[in-house]
């Protein structure tokens, strides 16, 4: 693991030096592929060394950032055009880069919250530096604020099993069994904000909003699932407790998430609209986490690979309509299918993706979850199934709104889609729809 470590530190120079823009974008290419190839142990930790490690699930997210961050930077050819800060915004990705790497990679559970938290940094600079409007210092904020709040407590809970085990390595924790109940919330309120569950969710719509194209992928790709990440490693050892309390985790989400998804037909702006539908299937996540059974945890993990492309690949949908009208109100865009018809058929793949329509990942992981909560209680069917319908109920209403109808009228210029944003759509859909055939590694590993 060291190696692709080194590899990410030598490229901050790249960073630096002019016209490198492509070629720091191609080396992240590389680096994904050199990724790829390693050899897997189905059942175990493989490259294990004093400090990282890595499983299917690490293996699964490490793959998602390296790829998504690739992504961001074909996203945000505009800034390279006005020339905004484009150095930094390179260093900005590669730091944030390094620190999901090692979040993922890490098996001390210090250094996992250390990094945990100061992928935060990162994160925080894209908005406040790339975003668009004055109220990205607010959102900025919100963000900070939520996340710390709860993440206090977090370290103080890996503090205490330190004292309690004198080690906090992840590997050994299985062995454990906590039945504490302060130390439960401590460990857990941190990645259900992080997540975010319904209650704790108001920073993310408002820090999509206001990120830009690169922040809101990052945000929706990667940063929702540490949450997911760290409570499938947190919850081996409490299970005892869990088991007694996890039923007011999985009513909040199955509650919130059918809230929620009734909330996604009163938004206006498209981005705040693809926001608040990742929190509706986030929500379903947690209720998968939570039933603590084989087809929960499996259909979490999918079900988190599947939505960080899909709803990544919707933002970069959001920001093409963005770049073209400098508006991301449902009321001017529309009628996009005489303008982009080639872009419809996106929009179309994207959205379908979301609604968990075959052969997307998101079928497999939802039908997983489905099972789970189901095997849990059989009346979780009641709002699973009002989760399933309006999560294709707004999916078809954001398609219906933005390609069909009359065009906004106050446009005096445009240009159609060009053939960098057909390959990055294409990179988002292509895996999401080809990893289905591969999907015994994760069926395997749990």
């Amino acid at each position: 693991m060291m190696k692709f470590f080194f590899l990410m530190i030598f490229m901050i120079p790249l960073c630096f030096m002019k016209n490198m823009f492509w070629l720091v974008q191609m080396m992240l290419f590389i680096m994904m592929f050199f990724f790829m190839n390693l050899s897997i142990n189905m059942c175990n930790n493989f490259n294990i060394s004093y400090m990282f490690s890595c499983d299917i699930m690490s293996f699964g997210l490490i793959l998602l950032s390296i790829w998504i961050c690739c992504l961001m930077i074909m996203a945000s050819e505009n800034l390279l055009k006005i020339n905004f800060y484009i150095n930094f915004f390179l260093f900005n990705i590669i730091m944030l880069l390094i620190m999901l790497f090692m979040t993922f990679s890490v098996m001390n559970m210090f250094m996992f919250y250390l990094f945990f938290e100061g992928s935060l940094i990162p994160t925080l600079m894209l908005i406040i530096g790339w975003g668009y409007q004055p109220e990205r210092i607010q959102a900025g904020m919100y963000l900070l604020f939520y996340t710390l709040f709860v993440s206090l407590p977090l370290l103080m809970g890996i503090f205490f099993v330190f004292n309690y085990m004198n080690g906090i390595m992840m590997y050994f924790l299985k062995f454990l069994n906590l039945n504490m109940y302060l130390l439960y919330f401590c460990m857990l309120l941190a990645f259900l904000v992080k997540m975010p569950m319904y209650l704790t969710h108001l920073w993310l719509p408002k820090a999509h909003v206001e990120a830009p194209v690169s922040g809101s992928m990052i945000l929706a790709g990667i940063m929702l699932k540490l949450g997911g990440y760290g409570l499938l490693r947190v919850m081996i050892f409490l299970q005892e407790i869990n088991m007694k309390m996890n039923y007011i985790w999985i009513i909040i989400s199955l509650i919130g998430g059918f809230y929620i998804s009734l909330n996604c037909f009163c938004q206006v702006d498209i981005k705040s609209l693809i926001a608040y539908s990742s929190v509706a299937h986030m929500s379903i996540v947690i209720g998968g986490i939570m039933t603590m059974n084989y087809w929960g945890y499996y259909g979490s993990y999918i079900l988190m690979i599947g939505h960080g492309l899909c709803s990544s690949g919707m933002f970069c949908l959001a920001n093409i309509n963005y770049e073209r009208l400098h508006s991301r109100s449902l009321m001017i865009n529309k009628g996009m299918m005489n303008f982009m018809p080639s872009m419809s058929l996106w929009w179309f793949l994207l959205l379908s993706s979301n609604m968990a329509a075959p052969p997307s990942l998101n079928l497999m992981g939802e039908i997983s979850l489905i099972n789970s909560l189901m095997s849990w209680s059989y009346l979780s069917m009641i709002m699973l199934m009002l989760i399933s319908f309006f999560s294709a109920g707004y999916s078809l209403y954001l398609y219906s709104y933005i390609q069909h109808g009359k065009n906004y009228m106050g446009l005096y210029s445009f240009y159609t889609g060009v053939s960098r944003e057909y390959l990055l759509l294409l990179l988002h859909w292509f895996p999401l729809n080809i990893l289905v055939l591969k999907i015994d590694y994760v069926m395997l590993w749990f």
